[in-house]
C-alpha cells in the first residue's frame, strides 16, 4: 500500500469514527442540555483519535470488516474523552487548555466537567455493548476496555503520576506508570480487534507488543514535546511537567537518552509488525505519526 492510498485510509477512518460519535452523543437539545453540550465539547473536536485509528488499522491487518468495528472505535474514544476531562481538572493537572481550546472545566464548570467525563465513560460501556460480534465476543470485548481504563489500567497509571510528583522514581517505576497510565487503553485498542476474530495467540501477542512500544513512544514523545515545544503548537499548555515537579524521560535521561529511547520504541514497533502476515501498512504509519508528530 503506498503512503498515499495509507494516508486516505487514515482519513476515511477518522471521518468513520466522527460520524459514529456524531451519533452515540446525546441530542444537545434534549436535558439536561449543559451535560450533553459538555460532552459533545468534549469528544467533537479536533483530536488525533489515535486509539480509534488503532482499532481499525488492527482490524485492517487481521481482515476484518471496518464497519464491525465501529462500534469499539467508538467507545475507545469516548474513554480517552472522559479520562482527558478529568486529567485536566484543578484536582489532577488542573490544566485550561486542551487541543487548543478551553478545557471542559473552563468552558463549562468543575461540576459539569465531572458529570460528563461520568456519563461518557458509561455511554462507552454502553455502545460497546452494540457490537456485531456473538455475545461471547462482546463480553470479551468489553472485560478488555475496563481493564485498559480502570484501576490496573488508565486509572491506575494517574494515581501513580499524581504520587510521582515532586518524588524521585527509577526509569522502571516511570515505564509502569506509563504502561499503565498511557499504554493500557492503547493495547485495549488492538485487544478489541483480536477479539473480534478470535485471533490466534501468536499473532495476538505480536499486536500486543506492538501496542506496549507504541504507548511507550507515545509517552516518551509527550515529554520530549513538553520541553521542546510551544502552547500554540501543543494545544495545551506547554512545560506543564517541569513546572509541576513531575518525574518524566527528559528530567531524568535528558534530552539525547530520551530520543534514543524513542528510537528504541520506534525498533520493537517495526520488529512486531514483522511478525505478522495481514496489510500493516496503516499500523506502521500510526507508528510514524507518533514518533514524530508534534503536537
Amino acid at each position: 500500500m503506498s503512503v498515499e492510498s495509507t494516508s486516505a485510509l487514515l482519513r476515511t477512518w477518522v471521518a468513520r469514527v466522527n460520524s459514529m460519535l456524531e451519533r452515540v452523543l446525546p441530542d444537545p437539545e434534549s436535558e439536561p442540555k449543559r451535560l450533553h453540550t459538555a460532552m459533545r465539547y468534549a469528544v467533537l473536536n479536533p483530536g488525533k483519535r489515535l486509539r480509534p485509528l488503532l482499532v481499525y488499522a488492527s482490524g485492517h491487518a487481521l481482515g476484518i470488516a471496518t464497519e464491525k468495528l465501529d462500534t469499539a472505535a467508538a467507545a475507545v474514544e469516548l474513554i480517552h474523552a472522559y479520562s482527558l476531562i478529568h486529567d485536566d481538572l484543578p484536582a489532577m493537572d488542573d490544566d485550561d487548555l486542551r487541543r487548543g481550546r478551553p478545557t471542559v472545566h473552563i468552558a463549562f464548570d468543575e461540576a459539569t466537567a465531572i458529570l460528563a467525563g461520568d456519563a461518557l465513560q458509561a455511554l462507552a460501556f454502553e455502545v460497546l455493548t452494540h457490537a456485531p460480534f456473538a455475545a461471547e465476543q462482546c463480553l470479551a470485548m468489553v472485560r478488555e476496555l475496563t481493564l485498559g481504563a480502570g484501576a490496573f489500567g488508565m486509572v491506575g497509571g494517574q494515581a501513580l503520576d499524581l504520587a510521582a510528583v515532586g518524588n524521585r522514581i527509577d526509569e522502571q517505576q516511570l515505564i509502569v506508570m506509563h504502561a499503565r497510565k498511557t499504554g493500557a487503553l492503547i493495547q485495549s485498542c488492538v485487544a478489541m480487534a483480536s477479539l473480534a476474530v478470535d485471533a490466534e495467540p501468536k499473532v495476538d501477542a505480536s499486536l500486543q507488543r506492538f501496542a506496549s512500544a507504541l504507548g511507550l513512544a507515545f509517552q516518551i514523545r509527550d515529554d520530549l514535546l513538553d520541553v521542546e515545544a510551544s502552547s500554540a503548537e501543543l494545544g495545551k499548555t506547554a512545560g506543564k511537567d517541569a513546572a509541576a515537579d513531575k518525574p518524566t524521560y527528559v528530567s531524568m535521561l535528558g534530552i539525547e537518552r530520551t530520543r534514543q529511547r524513542l528510537a528504541e520504541q520506534a525498533e520493537r514497533m517495526r520488529e512486531a509488525l514483522h511478525e505478522l502476515d495481514g496489510d500493516t501498512a496503516p499500523l506502521a504509519a500510526l507508528a510514524a505519526l507518533t514518533v514524530a508528530r508534534l503536537s
